[in-house]
C-alpha cells in the first residue's frame, strides 16, 4: 500500500493519478446508468455499443498517424458509440423482431472495421491494448473528456429521473400516460454509448461491459428502489476501481483484469452471503 501511494504522488509516474482519477470519475455514470441498463435489461445492447466504438478508435489512431492528426481516441469511440447507438435505437423502435440481427451485425462490424484501422496504421499499435484496456494510455486531455462526458450523463439522469424511471419499470403504462417513450429510450441508449465510452480505455471495450453491470447488481442486492440502487453502485464501483487499481500495481497484474475478476467475486460473495442470511 506504500509503495502504491508514493507512485500515486510522484510526479514521474502520472498515469497512476490518471487512472485513479478516471475510475473514480466513471463510477458515477456507471453506477447511475448502469442501474438503468440492469432494471431495463439491455445490457446486451451496452455490449453492442462497446465493441462497435473500436471502429472510432482505429480510425483515430490511424489517422493520428497517417494524417499527422492530434485527437484522442476517446474522440473517435464518443462518435462511433452515438452513432451506433441512434441506429441500435432506431431499429429496435421501428422493428424489434430483427433488432437483434442488426445489434449483432453493429457489434461484430464495428470490431471488425477498428481492427481493420489498427493493422493498417503505420509501426506497431497493440490492438490488445485497446481490447483489453491500458492505463498507460490515459492522457490529461482523456480525463477532461471523460469530466465533461460523467457531467453530461449525471445532469441527464438526475433532470430526466422520473421519466427514465417509468421507462425502466412499466414503459407500457408510461405510454399510455402519454409519456414520449421513444424518444427517452432513444436518449437512455445514448446515454449509455456515453458511459460505454467512459471506461474503455481503462478496462478496455471487452470488459466494459461486466463493469456497468456488477455494481449495479451488487447494489440491486441491498435495496429495489432506483435510486439507492444508482448511489449504491456508484460507491461499489469507486471502491472496485480503487482496489483494483491497487491490487494490479503491487502484483503487476493488468489493471482492467484485475478489476473485473475483483467485482466478479464479490458480486459471487454478496450472492452466497445474501442467500445465507
Amino acid at each position: 500500500m506504500s509503495s502504491f501511494l508514493a507512485a500515486l504522488t510522484n510526479p514521474a509516474v502520472p498515469f497512476i493519478r490518471y487512472a485513479l482519477i478516471a475510475g473514480l470519475l466513471a463510477s458515477a455514470s456507471f453506477g447511475t446508468v448502469g442501474s438503468l441498463v440492469i432494471v431495463k435489461r439491455i445490457s446486451y445492447i451496452a455490449g453492442a455499443i462497446s465493441h462497435a466504438s473500436l471502429a472510432g478508435l482505429g480510425a483515430v489512431v490511424y489517422f493520428n498517424e497517417v494524417r499527422g492528426w492530434n485527437l484522442s481516441p476517446m474522440a473517435g469511440a464518443v462518435v462511433t458509440a452515438l452513432s451506433a447507438a441512434y441506429v441500435i435505437a432506431l431499429i429496435s423502435r421501428r422493428n424489434r423482431e430483427r433488432s437483434d440481427t442488426v445489434i449483432s451485425t453493429i457489434w461484430a462490424v464495428g470490431m471488425g472495421i477498428g481492427l481493420l484501422f489498427i493493422a493498417k496504421t503505420p509501426g506497431y499499435t497493440d490492438p490488445m491494448s485497446y481490447i483489453f484496456g491500458n492505463i498507460l494510455l490515459l492522457r490529461k486531455s482523456d480525463l477532461i473528456l471523460i469530466a465533461i462526458l460523467d457531467v453530461v450523463v449525471l445532469l441527464s439522469i438526475i433532470f430526466l429521473y422520473r421519466a427514465f424511471h417509468a421507462i425502466a419499470f412499466d414503459e407500457e403504462f408510461a405510454r399510455t400516460r402519454g409519456l414520449n417513450t421513444n424518444f427517452y429510450e432513444t436518449y437512455l441508449i445514448l446515454l449509455t454509448a456515453l458511459t460505454v465510452v467512459l471506461m474503455l480505455t481503462t478496462v478496455g471495450l471487452v470488459m466494459v461491459i461486466a463493469l456497468l453491470t456488477i455494481p449495479a447488481a451488487m447494489s440491486a442486492i441491498f435495496t429495489n428502489k432506483l435510486w439507492q440502487m444508482m448511489i449504491g453502485a456508484v460507491i461499489i464501483g469507486m471502491i472496485l476501481n480503487t482496489a483494483g487499481l491497487i491490487i494490479s500495481y503491487n502484483l503487476n497484474f493488468p489493471t482492467g483484469s484485475t478489476t473485473i475478476v475483483l467485482a466478479g467475486i464479490s458480486y459471487l460473495l454478496l450472492r452466497v452471503l445474501k442467500r445465507k442470511a
